[in-house]
């Protein structure tokens, strides 16, 4: 009940970079709501978005890319900060 946790979201790199941050802190707060209204304090909760920034795979700017390998880089992630 007193984990802290960081929710890190990220997107692909189809779209203006500026966007793809603005859509990666609204995926991590998205993530964030859910859990607050499943009864987690938002207190316990970081949400962060880092965009297109660090993608896991090839598919930078003007790399052709499949769908798949795109969905790939779309993810929240969670990290443990704290269990005490």
């Amino acid at each position: 009940p007193r984990m802290r946790i960081e929710l890190i979201a990220h997107t692909d790199s189809r779209g203006k970079k500026e966007y793809n941050l603005l859509l990666s802190v609204a995926r991590a707060e998205a993530a964030k709501s859910y859990l607050v209204n499943n009864g987690i304090d938002r207190d316990r909760i970081l949400a962060v978005g880092y965009g297109e920034n660090e993608l896991r795979n090839h598919c930078a700017d003007n790399i052709v890319c499949s769908e798949q390998e795109h969905a790939y880089n779309r993810r929240t992630e969670i990290k443990i900060l704290s269990n005490d």
